[in-house]
């Protein structure tokens, strides 16, 4: 099939590749010629595993192709998808004047008819308007789906080619069948294509993505009372994830949720309630224990300290809001490493890929090691923020030997407590037992 891709972010860029490997000719478009220029050159702006090996061969083979005129490629795509950013504004609505602007784009280009794809996340009813910008600038028919994303960072290419299942909404009997068809070579397992009204379709992807939340929030308390009552969230966790209703997954405790997804849907999902008269309280709980749980382990070092961390050298491993990618928006490191800088501390820290996208947000405030270790040296503490593999089996006596005080900070539970308290470490975890490095400070 021919497709057109207009947005060439996190979401454009994998759909169309991930598009054109299984056969198709895709075009992707975008406004920013520097950035198109780049992708021709087999470059890739975002760091996400195994995507740029795909662009280069795809690109190799001619069957992606990049481009800033967006006229072209709708004249020769059949399928249109939508996949520009819809950021959130003030109230937590998603501003979707991008969403609007391509949609009218694409009817004024269109010479006849095409099925029009909204890839990117947009709250209920957003078809509709699409379907009212469009007819506002076309005589030609056309059909508008929406077929939201399920792509994990750092898995997204997987994610893409092996999906849990395919989201599909459309009142149209043709535009259905063939949009099965696109997405049939992804589904050869038996994995399901869901076809199903667009609003349904558009609340699908919210209620997945705040459902998780949820989860997180959930056990982030639960790993909060566990601490206080003496009891070991792994061992809970165990225990109410091998209920077959509930499962094992998004049941690990930490320093709370991040990426461009689940803060922005949840709040996006709590905007579209309250557009309805509705009170999404669960909603509401998510975002506040979410909120609070991101400092936790600022909270934890402060206590240590005694409130008195002026001029004291902590050692952060781990900016990214997840491992496997270069993403920080709303990643947990922001508002820890901001609120020690608020008390004087002097951070120094590593990431194996989000050195670059650190320095936009914190400059010079921090240093930044070019390795692992390095961040230890004269540490006063070790503050473990993403879960990076690395991080799982360091060389607990080099880190010892660095740093001027072995205090660690855990907030992936990644090391047994008991472990390294034999190894001299004073280690705090999120809801495990095991020695407090507050009961032991001083000692």
């Amino acid at each position: 099939m021919k497709i057109a891709v207009v947005g060439t972010g996190y979401v454009g860029l994998v759909a169309g590749t991930c598009f054109a490997e299984s056969g198709n000719d895709v075009t992707c478009v975008d406004v920013d010629q520097a950035k198109i220029e780049l992708l021709r050159a087999g470059k890739v702006p975002i760091y996400e595993p195994g995507l740029e090996e795909l662009i280069k061969r795809n690109v190799e083979e001619e069957r992606l192709k990049f481009t800033t005129n967006l006229g072209e490629a709708v004249k020769r795509s059949l399928i249109c998808f939508i996949c520009v950013g819809t950021p959130p504004k003030a109230d937590g609505a998603p501003d979707l004047k991008y969403v609007l602007g391509a949609a009218a784009d694409i009817a004024k280009a269109m010479d006849g008819y095409r099925i029009v794809v909204m890839k990117s996340t947009v709250p209920v009813g957003t078809a509709d308007k699409i379907r009212g910008v469009m007819k506002a600038a076309t005589d030609h028919e056309f059909d508008v789906v929406s077929n939201p994303e399920f792509l994990k960072e750092g898995a997204a290419v997987e994610d893409f080619l092996k999906p849990d299942r395919v989201v599909i909404g459309a009142g149209d009997v043709r535009c259905a069948a063939i949009m099965k068809e696109l997405y049939s070579p992804f589904v050869r397992t038996g994995n399901p294509i869901l076809t199903m009204d667009n609003r349904s379709a558009e609340l699908t992807k919210y209620a997945a993505n705040a459902l998780l939340a949820a989860r997180i929030s959930f056990m982030n308390e639960v790993a909060n009372l566990a601490e206080l009552v003496g009891a070991d969230v792994n061992d809970v966790r165990q225990g109410v994830g091998s209920d077959a209703r509930i499962g094992h997954s998004f049941l690990f405790p930490g320093v709370g949720y991040g990426g461009s997804c689940f803060p922005k849907d949840v709040d996006a999902l709590g905007h579209t309630a309250k557009e309805h008269g509705y009170d999404f309280k669960i909603l509401t709980a998510t975002n506040a224990v979410n909120r609070e749980q991101k400092r936790i382990l600022f909270k934890k070092a402060h206590d240590y300290f005694k409130g008195d961390l002026k001029g004291r050298k902590i050692a952060v491993w781990g900016l990214a809001f997840k491992p496997r990618t270069d993403d920080m928006r709303e990643a947990p490191s922001i508002d820890t490493v901001s609120a020690l800088l608020e008390h004087g501390a002097r951070v120094r820290a590593f990431d194996p890929i989000a050195r670059d996208t650190a320095r936009k947000i914190f400059g010079d405030r921090i240093e930044y090691a070019k390795k692992q270790y390095d961040a230890l040296e004269g540490a006063e503490a070790l503050l473990i923020i993403t879960e990076w593999n690395e991080f799982r089996r360091p060389d607990f006596e080099r880190m010892k030997a660095l740093m001027a005080r072995p205090v660690i900070f855990d907030g992936r539970n990644l090391y047994d407590p008991k472990r390294t308290a034999a190894l001299g470490f004073e280690y705090s975890g999120i809801g495990v037992r095991g020695p407090s490095p507050s009961e032991t400070a001083g000692k």
